[in-house]
């Protein structure tokens, strides 16, 4: 089923499909819902997934910035409301991992499980003046600039060799983003940092990124496990930051594997 949502005064597009407990999906900046195809297709509909276009991409509405991470978790929040869902599993991807950790703190009793998959928590100085650099090539407002300045940070060079219709094709679906909106997003991914709240996150949690990830690289990944009582690390051989394009599979079973596993 897919429809528009009306959350908190914007309208979400969204997608739910399967059966099962609910697993609530949240893309990354300069995605839309499409970015999950391949893992839900892998979770072969055995849970109830529900994935929205986040604000100022895909179909949602695309309201003026500046956006804020509390802005992401209230909309992820009303949605909820909207559709009746009361609790859920929720797995975030990179943008989509910062705005579920702000929900596991602000709204952690709707949560049964929490995955944070490619994502960002205690960044070091030099790491702050390089995403500090993208941002400022996002809001120079040529998308198809930017993103082939990171093609090569986002996916091996491997899959890249193997599929160029799949690297044409996130292109396309880069450059179509909203200027505005998509730097209004990126902002917050640049400048939102919950390092040291997440010891407030009671969650059953995975963390996992991929070994080669520059971004969300392995260091802020264990720092988010060590930070997280109880958590789970996965790293990922061989890949880089784009781990729901490249390897939905391995992705979709590393998933079901946690939401398995007894507590």
């Amino acid at each position: 089923m897919e429809g528009m949502s009306e959350a908190g005064g914007i309208r979400l597009r969204y997608r739910s499909e399967g059966e099962g407990p609910w697993l609530v999906l949240v893309h990354g900046v300069g995605n839309r819902l499409e970015v999950w195809d391949g893992v839900v297709a892998a979770l072969g509909g055995r849970w109830r997934t529900l994935r929205y276009d986040l604000r100022g991409h895909g179909e949602s509405d695309k309201p003026k910035g500046p956006y804020a991470l509390a802005d992401f978790v209230a909309d992820l929040n009303g949605l909820l409301d909207a559709e009746g869902v009361k609790r859920c599993h929720l797995a975030g991807f990179s943008l989509g991992g910062l705005v579920a950790q702000g929900f596991a703190l602000e709204h952690g009793a709707r949560l049964e499980r929490l995955m944070l998959l490619s994502t960002v928590a205690g960044r070091t100085e030099e790491e702050r003046e390089r995403v500090r650099a993208r941002l400022a090539l996002v809001e120079a407002g040529d998308a198809s600039v930017y993103f082939e300045s990171s093609v090569a940070r986002w996916y091996s060079d491997e899959f890249r060799a193997r599929h160029p219709e799949i690297i044409a094709a996130q292109a396309k679906s880069h450059r179509a983003n909203d200027p505005q909106a998509y730097a209004a997003a990126y902002r917050v991914l640049a400048e939102s940092d919950l390092a040291d709240r997440l010891h407030e996150i009671a969650a059953k949690t995975l963390v996992a990124t991929g070994e080669h990830d520059q971004g969300s690289n392995v260091r802020m990944a264990r720092l988010m496990h060590a930070r997280i009582a109880g958590s789970e690390l996965r790293i990922l051989p061989g890949l880089r930051h784009s781990i729901l394009v490249e390897a939905p599979e391995a992705v979709a079973r590393m998933m079901e594997a946690f939401l398995a596993a007894r507590a």
